[in-house]
């Protein structure tokens, strides 16, 4: 009880942080944290000494409860934790069922069911040692509880404190008016591997492809060899991403080599490329971030640090977007969510306009359309502050050229946004939704708005 106290309070602490100060404290705080379980975890036994790992396991907990970091690191944990599946193993992840199981299931419910599967086929092969198979049952039923939302049988589960402090945490950054949409989206493996491959999910910094699995460069040393000034591994990811021009290649290899988005953007801008060839900036850029493993907001400042440049790139944008749009159903579902997550952030942030969607007949949309253009809004709506998304959707009212797509978009959030979405919001956000979906009908019906694409 002492400890699981200490541990929230250093996450409320550490959350307060996060949102206020910098996501960069956060994110190197989270790091630490990460590489102290990975060395724990890799001296076998014991995990180092006493509940040390225990502990450290909770931190992560309670950052994942606080919102600093995504559902993705904590299945990496538990995953990490089933490869070697022993006493100690089976302990911690105990102890992570009852500290954000019914959060997991929530937030990653496809997640939770692959690692019941996992801890099935496990448990067909533990030993014979009665007290352990029994801990690995009890383990499996604690599963299944999460999986049928039964809380009674979860041992010692209280989410009354966390819950109380997560509350008070919501209204201390609302009144700091500083950003809740600082969730770090990181894996493990890029968490350990940030001294080699970069970090790039602190702002800003760039991230370096990792090579498809199957696709490796030529064995042996001479691979490892830059020719021309770039590696033979950063050559042949170019091939994979089919960079086919010259001047393909070399953005894509500046935009993966550049130290941050500042240092990327003046090297693109210093190629001297003509009208015709800047327009392969974007599309590369697009391309690179849809092939993320997971979301890399590099590219959002990247991207809307281009469209301050000059308009012509805003443009590209929006024709570029205008393909993906039309081809939506050829995506990937990864694919589709890093769109997803780069359109909604560069609405919000103002680089590109709500307009953009104004291609689409909102009365002839197919279910995949729907389903994406929800999402986004939704994001775009749930994640801007009032003012901003005020002038995100004033921007488009009153003007004649645009009126058939406020009206669609009128139509849209009232019908199928707030009542027909079939969306599970986060508790409180429904509310919000509401009010937010207020101000941008009242926004749309402006008259006083600026020119826009």
């Amino acid at each position: 009880g002492g400890r699981l106290s200490l541990g929230i309070g250093c996450e409320r602490r550490q959350q307060a942080k996060h949102s206020v100060c910098s996501s960069q404290v956060g994110a190197e705080f989270v790091e630490v944290v990460a590489k102290k379980f990975h060395e724990l975890h890799s001296t076998g036994g014991t995990f180092g000494e006493g509940k040390t790992c225990n502990n450290v396991v909770a931190i992560l907990a309670q950052l994942y409860n606080f919102g600093v970091v995504h559902s993705i690191l904590i299945v990496d944990v538990f995953r990490r934790l089933l490869v070697s599946f022993g006493e100690r193993d089976i302990e911690i992840v105990l102890q992570l069922l009852r500290l954000v199981g019914f959060a997991l299931r929530r937030d990653n419910p496809v997640a939770l069911k692959d690692l019941i599967v996992e801890v099935q086929t496990k448990a067909k092969g533990v030993a014979c040692e009665e007290q352990r198979r029994a801990r690995v049952w009890f383990m499996l039923e604690n599963m299944m509880a999460l999986k049928n939302n039964d809380m009674r049988k979860i041992p010692g589960y209280d989410p009354s404190t966390t819950e109380r402090i997560r509350k008070l945490l919501r209204s201390r950054v609302r009144k700091l008016n500083a950003s809740s949409d600082s969730v770090l989206r990181v894996s493990l493996d890029n968490l350990l591997a940030a001294d080699t491959v970069g970090r790039w999910w602190i702002v800003g910094s760039a991230w370096s492809l990792t090579p498809q699995a199957g696709n490796a460069a030529t064995t042996g040393p001479q691979s490892q060899q830059p020719i021309g000034g770039v590696s033979a591994e950063m050559q042949e990811l170019a091939r994979q991403q089919r960079m086919n021009t010259d001047i393909r290649r070399r953005i894509f290899y500046i935009l993966l080599s550049g130290e941050d988005y500042i240092d990327a953007f003046e090297k693109l801008i210093g190629l001297g490329l003509k009208d015709q060839q800047q327009q392969e900036i974007i599309h590369v850029l697009l391309s690179c971030c849809l092939q993320e493993r997971t979301f890399n907001p590099y590219y959002v400042y990247l991207g809307k640090k281009l469209c301050n440049h000059h308009h012509r790139f805003q443009m590209t944008f929006q024709f570029s977007t205008w393909d993906h749009l039309r081809d939506l159903q050829k995506l990937s579902s990864l694919c589709k969510e890093n769109l997803c997550s780069f359109l909604s952030r560069m609405i919000s942030c103002k680089a590109l306009p709500i307009s953009i969607f104004k291609i689409l007949e909102f009365s002839e949309l197919d279910k995949e359309s729907m389903r994406f253009l929800r999402q986004v809004l939704t994001r775009v709506l749930l994640d801007t502050q009032d003012n901003d998304l005020i002038e995100i959707f004033a921007r488009v009212s009153g003007l004649p050229k645009l009126k058939v797509f406020c009206e669609g978009l009128k139509l849209f959030l009232n019908h199928f946004l707030l009542h027909g979405s079939g969306m599970a919001l986060v508790d409180g956000d429904t509310e919000k939704m509401l009010a937010k979906v207020a101000l941008a009908e009242k926004a749309l019906q402006a008259k006083d708005s600026r020119l826009c694409l």
